[in-house]
């Protein structure tokens, strides 16, 4: 299904992208990153906000990093802080690059089994293809905060994986 090369890839990608839209989201106001809006997850710094939750939780699977607080119905408000988001979210983003770096191609063909509390049972899925869900759910909700920047009056750059540099 995929190998190492496409987890470092998408890693940077995600690192990449996120740069992208912290940026153009970083010139506008607090209140205009606050607005509500009607996404899911309300807002421009909510959608954000969510977006890291989501990939802490599941680095916390996938490698061991700590839990973030909280769950789905208050990853939204989990990061209040601009400046302290805009941080968390550079450092975590190295995080999950050195995961892809060190990345075992054994670890890929194997289960994840995990506590959901969305579902509120246990489950057991293939690595390899919750790893597509990590990044799948990043292009996702940074596809919203696209929306969402533009109609803000932002401008932000292209988001095709082809134009990454590697």
């Amino acid at each position: 299904m995929i190998d190492t090369a496409y987890v470092q890839r998408m890693a940077r990608y995600n690192r990449w992208q996120n740069e992208n839209l912290y940026g153009v989201a970083d010139r506008l106001s607090d209140d205009e990153r606050r607005r509500e809006r009607g996404a899911f997850f309300g807002s421009i710094q909510g959608t954000l906000s969510h977006l890291l939750w989501g990939d802490q939780a599941w680095m916390a699977r996938f490698a061991g990093t700590p839990k973030p607080d909280g769950g789905i119905p208050t990853s939204a408000a989990l990061h209040g802080d601009w400046d302290k988001l805009k941080r968390d979210r550079a450092e975590f983003d190295a995080t999950i690059i050195g995961w892809a770096d060190k990345l075992d191609p054994a670890w890929l063909a194997g289960d994840l089994k995990w506590y959901s509390f969305a579902t509120g049972r246990e489950m057991s899925k293939p690595k390899n293809m919750l790893v597509v869900h990590f990044f799948n759910h990043q292009t996702h909700h940074r596809g919203q905060v696209h929306c969402l920047l533009t109609q803000a009056g932002g401008k932000p750059h292209d988001t095709d994986l082809s134009l990454l540099v590697e």
